[in-house]
């Protein structure tokens, strides 16, 4: 009989501590953090933009607001120490006492200094990058072996560029894991050179055009790098590619024309070169005073090409 009332008065506390818990827990739930946190109380953000510094103060403070300048930029289309722009946005509800932060224009351009981010992941580099009051621009993607490793930035590290310029950046797809056998691309087309080496993996880089006689313009004799059988998937290949020998003499020297005129003259009779122009038989002009074979010896030695034997000079006889 005693034991079970130990046990009644066991239950009874169990369930008096338990019934505490949950009146203390509705309490600072329903209570306590609601003054505490301001619960179901919330004030509209002003717009304080395209005012005066000064101004933006007064309004913020007046409405129950605090304020912080966080950074300067130039902007032409402000007045100096105008504020161009503020988080959290007009319009937005927030907490009594919330921190409004601003951004001011500034008379003079702010430089900073660009960061090295290249090897780092894309996540790390564009912290660095807004540390350092720049952002990043265009993400392009390239085949590597470093998923997610920035390979390449636009602006050179350690230069000086206006305060807010962005940085494009080259990163890793991760696609160049794994090793792959280069094709047999030599004595092919370059289109289908390429083909082959774009199934793989590999990418074409620069292409180099040499002169051969012996293998027909276009196609492939040798490629670089070839010291090993196997590249890492997204490495390029430099491509070295038949043309014809006198294809880069030409357009570098142009056309040559020769002109013998002045050293290979043809025969002149020897009867009067000067007839008279009221003779019966001689020629009716002084422009035509010769036969035509001997105006073709001309043309033909004007062009540098010497009258074959059997062309035998203007007689008037």
């Amino acid at each position: 009989m005693l034991e079970r009332l130990k046990d009644i008065r066991i239950y009874i506390g169990l369930l008096i501590v338990v019934v505490a818990g949950v009146v203390f827990l509705l309490l600072i739930d329903r209570v306590i953090m609601p003054a505490y946190t301001n619960y179901n109380q919330g004030l509209t953000v002003p717009d304080v933009t395209r005012i005066s510094l000064e101004d933006a103060q007064s309004v913020l403070e007046l409405q129950g607001f605090r304020y912080e300048v966080i950074d300067y930029r130039a902007n032409e289309a402000y007045p100096v120490d105008y504020v161009i722009d503020q988080a959290p946005a007009a319009s937005m509800i927030v907490k009594p006492n919330r921190k409004i932060y601003l951004t001011v224009n500034s008379s003079v351009t702010p430089m900073v200094r660009v960061p090295d981010v290249t090897n780092l992941s894309l996540r790390n580099a564009t912290i660095q990058l807004q540390n350092h009051g720049l952002q990043p621009g265009n993400i392009t993607y390239v085949s590597s072996r470093f998923k997610n490793s920035v390979m390449s930035q636009s602006l050179e590290s350690g230069r000086q560029v206006i305060k807010g310029a962005t940085v494009d950046l080259e990163v890793s797809d991760g696609l160049g894991m794994r090793q792959v056998e280069i094709p047999d691309i030599v004595g092919l087309r370059l289109s289908e050179a390429q083909r082959k080496l774009r199934e793989v993996g590999l990418r074409v880089g620069s292409i180099q055009f040499r002169g051969s006689t012996e293998i027909e313009p276009n196609y492939v004799l040798g490629f670089s790098p070839d010291e090993a059988p196997t590249l890492f998937e997204g490495e390029t290949i430099d491509l070295i590619i038949s043309e014809l020998p006198s294809a880069r003499e030409e357009s570098e020297a142009g056309a040559v024309i020769i002109d013998s005129t002045e050293t290979a003259r043809p025969p002149q009779p020897e009867s009067d070169p000067y007839p008279d122009p009221d003779s019966e038989s001689g020629p009716q002009s002084g422009s035509d005073n010769r036969s035509e074979a001997y105006q073709e010896t001309v043309l033909n030695t004007g062009f540098g090409i010497v009258p074959h034997a059997g062309s035998q000079p203007y007689n008037r006889s």
